[in-house]
């Protein structure tokens, strides 16, 4: 019987903030396949002192596949450990379908993800009721395309929370896809590598926010999250209102 792959979200930074299931998965490991640019190698900490580990940053789709099978033959436990959650511009599913046509048992561990770390560290909320009670995760296109209904100014559109991934580098581009449609005072924060002991935060608005980028030198590993949801209005939520009944709790008054 073939031994289960797992898939495991590290989490953003912070070694605390991965799964108990991620962490004990790793400890008991033969094979650690880990995206060393992105994922602190803390959490790698208790592993077997056996334990054989990859770093997948120099490695090709072909040789992270090559390793697991391999290890699969030699009946040895493999975890891929991917940053944030691998659902989200992870790569896993050509893995995924590398390891079924191999016919090797995997599973994903889902993880914390950056954009809710960087929401946590600027301690905001992404649905706030009369606010925005949508999130839109997207990315600038770049040496990846992203299809065509999907393009930022498009998005845009709704002017609901957004965070945007992989594009603080082409700050100037998403500053002027933003303005076809948020209002130039709209607040909005770059948060780099969120929960790590360097992590930096610079906050503005859509109009001002490129200068404010590049004075701080980020260029990289950093969330963009924009929307009305980083300012102060908003209205008290029903979920706690005394005069508001749920199945948990009758209206008071």
């Amino acid at each position: 019987m073939k031994e289960t792959v797992y898939m495991i979200g590290a989490g953003p930074g912070d070694p605390e903030l991965i799964t108990i299931k991620g962490k004990r998965l790793i400890d008991e490991a033969d094979v650690i396949i880990y995206a060393g640019s992105l994922v602190n190698p803390a959490v790698l900490d208790g592993r077997k002192p056996e334990a054989k580990v990859y770093d997948s940053a120099g490695m090709t789709l072909d040789e992270v596949i090559d390793v697991i099978g391999a290890a699969e033959n030699d009946g040895l436990k493999v975890v891929r450990v991917h940053t944030g959650d691998p659902s989200i511009y992870g790569a896993i599913r050509e893995q995924m379908d590398r390891l079924e046509e191999l016919e090797i048992p995997y599973e994903v561990v889902p993880g914390v993800s950056s954009f809710t770390a960087s929401a946590a560290a600027l301690k905001k909320e992404f649905t706030l009721p009369d606010v925005s009670q949508t999130v839109i995760c997207t990315r600038l296109e770049g040496r990846t395309p992203v299809p065509e209904t999907e393009r930022l100014e498009d998005l845009a559109a709704h002017r609901a929370s957004m965070a945007i991934f992989l594009s603080v580098g082409m700050i100037d581009k998403v500053r002027e896809k933003l303005l076809m449609h948020y209002p130039e005072e709209t607040p909005i924060a770059i948060v780099q590598r969120a929960t790590w002991p360097d992590q930096k935060i610079v906050t503005g608005t859509v109009g001002t926010i490129a200068e404010t980028v590049k004075e701080a030198g980020i260029t990289k590993t950093a969330q963009i999250l924009v929307g009305d949801f980083l300012g102060d209005r908003y209205e008290l939520s029903k979920l706690y209102d005394p005069g508001f009944s749920h199945e948990y709790r009758k209206a008071s008054r």
